[in-house]
């Protein structure tokens, strides 16, 4: 990769980085110029993304990561920082499945996990994250949240109990660091396509047709439009944002807040 990039010099961890919006977010952070670890517990996943990257001209390497585990989550941002120099960017993308149930239905266990990976994890790298982030002179840290931590919807409990609470932790920890000139901010995407959101449906056709009239834009997102979000957010361009959730859902949340009943 040549020419001037937004992250030259940077370096970058990505939890998730072997998943659709995770392998994005990787592969735009490198082609502009950051050094990415690329983390998911799908060390496959990582791999592939890794070597798109490295195709690419860019600097990345996979690393197999449970972010629920404390001593994984700290030996990622070691590796990180022994591969690259330092760190200056952290991108939690990494998210736990939960089955659709009611609360009395749901498996005390689904819950646990999704609050082990969809919060204790963010919590885990940030902690790690920011003493180097510190030593560095600052940098930037991007959860991604989702539109269902604003507006929850029913038998999903737990993905958007925790998905609320990764947007509030987002705020404490700006403050926390902000004058160490760390910025924390969250993105809320809306229905973005992949594997993940498809999985309930048989076709790609059934995946628009359901989900793409509940946003404003009349469509679900893709991948690559997150990613431009975790670019801005992560780079110099957001210098002066931080505790703040930004909204990439097409106007989900919108049409939610004012009561369209077909949506």
């Amino acid at each position: 990769m040549t020419g001037i990039g937004k992250l030259d010099g940077g370096v970058a961890i990505v939890t998730g980085g072997g998943g659709a919006i995770g392998g994005a977010s990787s592969r735009l952070l490198a082609s502009e110029g950051a050094a990415v670890l690329v983390a998911d517990a799908n060390l496959a996943g990582a791999q592939a993304v890794a070597s798109d990257i490295a195709a690419a001209g860019g600097t990345a390497k996979p690393f197999q990561l449970d972010v629920s585990d404390p001593a994984q989550a700290e030996a990622a941002v070691a590796a990180a920082v022994d591969a690259f120099g330092g760190l200056s960017v952290l991108v939690n993308v990494a998210a736990a499945v939960t089955p659709d149930a009611p609360v009395d239905k749901l498996p005390l266990e689904e819950w646990n996990q999704a609050f082990a990976v969809n919060l204790t994890g963010p919590f885990l790298m940030a902690k790690y994250a920011i003493p180097h982030m510190r030593k560095g002179g600052g940098g930037a840290i991007v959860n991604m949240a989702s539109q269902l931590g604003t507006i929850g919807v029913p038998n999903r409990s737990a993905y958007c109990t925790t998905k609320a609470g990764l947007i509030h932790l987002t705020t404490i920890l700006a403050a926390e660091v902000a004058a160490d000139n760390i910025r924390v901010n969250s993105i809320s995407p809306g229905v973005i396509e992949t594997p993940r959101t498809r999985r309930r449906f048989d076709t790609a056709e059934e995946f628009h047709e359901a989900r793409g009239y509940l946003h404003m834009l009349g469509r679900v997102g893709q991948p690559e439009e997150v990613a431009k979000a975790v670019l801005f957010l992560a780079s110099d361009d957001a210098s002066f944002t931080t505790a703040t959730d930004l909204l990439v859902d097409g106007g989900y949340i919108y049409l939610k807040r004012n009561d369209r009943k077909d949506g």
